[in-house]
């Protein structure tokens, strides 16, 4: 699936991914390939990104390795919106 995460001072992620993982405000979840559409608010947490993913260099700083072999992206909120396989993060 195409994950695109987008924050009010750049784009961050633009790429395929296995899997993503949300810090939503009724608890974490994740999305898988053929995911049925929702659009979720975020909350303070990790977006854990999963899969063969390379980052701009410019943006490099802002992800961190997880223990679990994820990528991720600490967030303060956020809002979700997932459809045909096209998630789109706008995270603060």
């Amino acid at each position: 699936m195409y994950l695109e995460i987008v924050s009010p001072e750049a784009t961050l992620f633009k790429g395929e991914v296995t899997s993503i993982a949300l810090p939503g405000i009724n608890g974490e979840f994740e999305l898988l390939k053929d995911h049925a559409p929702i659009v979720s608010l975020l909350k303070e947490g990790n977006v854990k990104i999963y899969g063969d993913i390379s980052l701009e260099e410019e943006v490099k700083d802002k992800f961190t390795k997880g223990k679990d072999k994820g990528t991720w992206l600490a967030i303060n909120s956020g809002t979700l919106e997932i459809n045909n396989n096209k998630v789109i993060v706008l995270a603060d």
